[in-house]
């Protein structure tokens, strides 16, 4: 009769305490570095989200003075079209607007053909200008209803000749990476002569 001896494999150890101490370690850190890279990635999105705003914003800015030259060459005496509108656009020159000017188009009924943009107020800044507000139920941008919206919108106009002047719109925001700004300029001139 054989006797069978019960072998012992010594390949089916468990893991020592060292080795787990050691893949727990790797494995948070390579879980630190994936959370690492996906905060910079929302970061990324958040900057990427602000800019592009800050791109809207200047533009309208910059729509809103070339649509007011344009009502004014259209419909003022044709003596004083360039001169109306660069009346209109003083708050954001030279004196009380050295520090540039803002709109606030916040009642303005575009539906309205009664009522032109030329009916925009342009206010000087003064020390700083205001912060916009964000209104989510129509959503616009305003000084008027809506929450805080980080953006500062800054226009200033340079009059370059009797007949040609320079807008530049400038957008501020700060957000947790920094304070940053966006300029946009645009040359408009009296096209009626």
């Amino acid at each position: 009769m054989k006797i069978f001896k019960k072998q012992i494999n010594k390949t089916q150890e468990g893991f020592t305490l060292v080795e787990t101490l050691v893949a727990i370690s790797i494995f948070t850190v390579s879980v630190l570095a994936m959370i690492s890279v996906l905060s910079d990635g929302i970061a990324d999105t958040n900057y990427a989200k602000k800019k592009v705003t800050s791109v809207y914003l200047a533009q309208e800015g910059i729509e809103t003075i070339r649509n007011m030259r344009d009502t004014y060459m259209l419909f003022s005496l044709p003596a004083s079209k360039w001169t109306d509108f660069v009346n209109k656009t003083s708050a954001c020159t030279g004196g009380a607007g050295a520090n540039g000017c803002y709109f606030d188009d916040w009642n303005l009924d575009y539906n309205n053909p009664t009522q032109p943009i030329t009916n925009i107020p342009l206010t000087a800044c003064g020390a700083n200008c205001p912060t916009l507000l964000y209104d989510s139920s129509t959503g616009r941008y305003n000084y008027f209803t809506g929450v805080n919206s980080g953006f500062i919108r800054k226009i200033k106009v340079r009059n370059i000749d009797a007949n040609s002047m320079e807008v530049t719109v400038t957008i501020f925001w700060t957000q947790q990476s920094g304070t940053y700004q966006l300029a946009l300029e645009e040359h408009l001139i009296n096209w009626t002569e």
